[in-house]
């Protein structure tokens, strides 16, 4: 793999400020932003006047602990357009989630939003290794979903030829690789799985790809897949992170040059981690549930966003900016198993740890009687389908889990091709217990 990192020089100055500085600008924005919702979102003024709260309390970056939490239910409760803090008129962009577990969670964005997003992301493909003109694959859903369009946006900013593909007909995506060229692809990394088999099943040796940078986000991934895409395709693959009720993607991004965790651009945004149970921030560098605060939204202004994520603060390595972990797993996806916590990217960690599995693979809950069970779904390579093959590549996994997860589980290898694949997020878990 090529040296891709970036010079010095096209960094944007407060990537490399000192800490001084940054929380200096990070409590004048703060101030502006309590400020803003708070005088112009009704939900705002009420949640803040309930917790004996207001932003001229907010004397330090450590006032904040003092207002109350944003959560996904506020925003599906004020759906579509109650958050919103300018007049619908000035809204230039609205994007919302899917819905699937009840309303859409509904964002907008005013023309310096979306030229916000556009830098954000722009420095975030930048520290990722991608330079201005080059060709960037964007493999993520356009529409309502903040993916697509986020990386688009950013990929002009930075100068790049975008090729706005989204997601789905694989065989076409390979095709249009290998005759545009583009350097970077923008897509989740269990689709970029997916393209990694039609490669193979087409006959094309991927690591004579053009791919030299592959941007992975919207789910979590592990570092095992990280090491398997790279020695695949002979290229970078580097962590961003978004959600659409903060910004979208862009929020925070790896550097190529160190892959040590996701530098959050606290320009825009303030990271805290907090207990899940308790809501309490949790000691320095302690594991918990993510919060942000924006700094800088207009038509979206959010306060103490709880995003269920599970990660933990850094200091910062590459640039001044402090480092998220990547992503372990979701507070709401995690798998609690006869009173041990489970998270799928444990199993896959193990999957990933068995010459003859294939990464692709799907969690099932079942219930016999009183007792919840996990079965493991998951393909066998090619080359590992026989029936012994099979049976001994299970008998591998359920040892790997039972000795580092804690739980017994049950395992089914199938065929290849017999697990779903997914063109975007990837479903994981599959919960098939009796409701009630």
């Amino acid at each position: 793999m090529r040296d891709l990192t970036p010079k010095r020089s096209d960094l944007d100055p407060i990537e490399i400020a000192s800490r001084d500085e940054i929380a200096a600008l990070q409590l004048d924005r703060m101030k502006w932003s309590l400020r803003h919702a708070y005088e112009n979102v009704p939900f705002y003024r009420a949640s803040f006047d309930k917790a004996g709260a207001h932003p001229d309390d907010l004397k330090s970056l450590a006032d904040l602990s003092r207002f109350p939490f944003t959560t996904k239910s506020d925003l599906r409760d004020n759906y579509p357009f109650g958050m919103f803090a300018v007049p619908r008129e000035k809204v230039v962009r609205i994007h919302a989630s899917s819905g699937t577990t009840g309303k859409p969670t509904v964002v907008g964005y005013t023309a310096q939003d979306v030229d916000n997003w556009a830098s954000l992301v722009a420095r975030s493909m930048r520290a990722s290794g991608t330079r201005p003109g080059d060709i960037v694959h964007i493999a993520y859903g356009y529409g309502l979903f903040t993916g697509g369009l986020g990386a688009h946006y950013g990929a002009e900013k930075l100068g790049c030829t975008v090729v706005p593909v989204s997601g789905g007909m694989t065989e076409r995506q390979i095709t249009l690789i290998e005759d545009f060229r583009p350097t970077t692809i923008m897509v989740t990394p269990s689709y970029m799985l997916a393209i990694l088999d039609v490669y193979r099943a087409m006959g094309l040796d991927p690591r004579k790809s053009p791919l030299e940078v592959g941007i992975f986000g919207a789910e979590p991934w592990t570092n095992a897949m990280r090491e398997e895409v790279e020695q695949a395709f002979d290229m970078h693959a580097v962590d961003i992170y978004g959600l659409s009720e903060v910004m979208g993607p862009g929020v925070a991004n790896e550097c190529v040059e160190t892959k040590d965790g996701l530098h959050v651009w606290e320009d825009h945004f303030y990271p805290e981690v907090i207990d899940p149970e308790t809501g309490e921030p949790v000691a320095e560098g302690e594991q918990g549930e993510l919060v942000f605060t924006t700094l800088t939204k207009e038509a979206l202004p959010i306060v103490r966003y709880r995003t269920r994520d599970l990660t933990r603060l850094l200091p910062g390595t590459a640039r001044s900016m402090r480092r998220m972990e990547k992503i372990t797993g979701r507070s709401d996806d995690m798998i609690i198993l006869r009173g041990v916590n489970v998270f799928p990217t444990q199993i896959e960690e193990q999957i990933l740890k068995v010459d003859g599995l294939s990464p692709h693979f799907q969690i099932e809950l079942t219930r016999a009687g009183r007792m919840d069970c996990l079965t493991v779904h998951v393909e066998a390579l090619p080359a590992a389908a026989t029936a012994e093959a099979k049976a001994a590549s299970a008998r591998d996994l359920v040892h790997r889990v039972k000795s580092v997860v804690g739980v017994s589980v049950d395992v089914d290898v199938t065929d290849p091709g017999g697990v779903a694949r997914s063109q975007g997020k990837a479903v994981r878990v599959v919960d098939n217990r009796p409701k009630g």
